[in-house]
């Protein structure tokens, strides 16, 4: 299995009071899977996101990644390979560009070469957005576009686990359908997927998941 969690434990102090969002849960995902979380509204799942992306300081448990266990990495270059984009992305001032390369400015990536204009022309292409050239300012992308160059600049930095929280969220159906293509594409060579979404009548996971009362059963199972 490509990523595996074990016993993953998190309890919440908001109001009105403790209560435990994650209780002992454990999955794998495999290479070339897209793996769906479903569950109630505040069941948790964008809370196992973000203990699966190791952004739960307090989150007890076990991960690794192709066998090796979490510790082995520092939390920057194990998000560097676990990869969580949220489902409010965010725009950085300045251009298309700017934004497409702003994983190469932090530290974990110091040493890596950025990708050249060709290849980020190139992928822009492949998604849809052909038409957006690299110099336009990214606060004037539509929601849909924004979308997909967040996705698109997570991508590109080779990560080998995505974790989506709810990729197609507002988003029309173009944009929707391009994301799921995306996704696809992800998996297919090589990558895993675990995304927390609504139903909608595209791309299907392999599997689904359910999260409710701090519990993660396969649906199905």
């Amino acid at each position: 299995m490509l990523l595996t969690a074990e016993g993953l434990t998190f309890t919440s102090h908001a109001d009105p009071g403790p209560h435990v969002v994650l209780d002992r849960v454990s999955l794998a995902i495999d290479a070339g899977e897209i793996v769906d979380v479903r569950g109630p509204s505040g069941a948790g799942k964008t809370t196992l996101l973000r203990a699966l992306a190791r952004l739960l300081p307090d989150a007890t448990g076990t991960l690794s990644l192709a066998g090796r266990p979490a510790t082995d990495y520092a939390p920057a270059e194990w998000r560097s390979r676990v990869t969580l984009l949220p489902q409010t992305v965010a725009m950085r001032q300045g251009t298309v560009r700017d934004n497409l390369l702003m994983p190469w400015s932090l530290k974990v990536r110091s040493a890596d070469s950025a990708p050249p204009d060709g290849v980020l022309e190139q992928a822009l292409h492949d998604v849809g957005l052909a038409e957006i050239a690299l110099g336009r300012d990214a606060s004037r992308l539509s929601v849909g576009q924004a979308a997909r160059v967040a996705l698109l600049r997570a991508v590109l930095t080779g990560p080998s686990v995505l974790l989506l929280d709810e990729p197609d969220a507002n988003l029309d159906d173009e944009s929707a359908a391009q994301v799921s293509v995306m996704t696809e594409r992800f998996a297919a060579d090589g990558g895993a997927v675990m995304r927390v979404r609504h139903q909608r009548g595209d791309v299907m996971a392999h599997r689904t998941l359910r999260l409710a009362g701090g519990h993660l059963t396969e649906v199905g199972s």
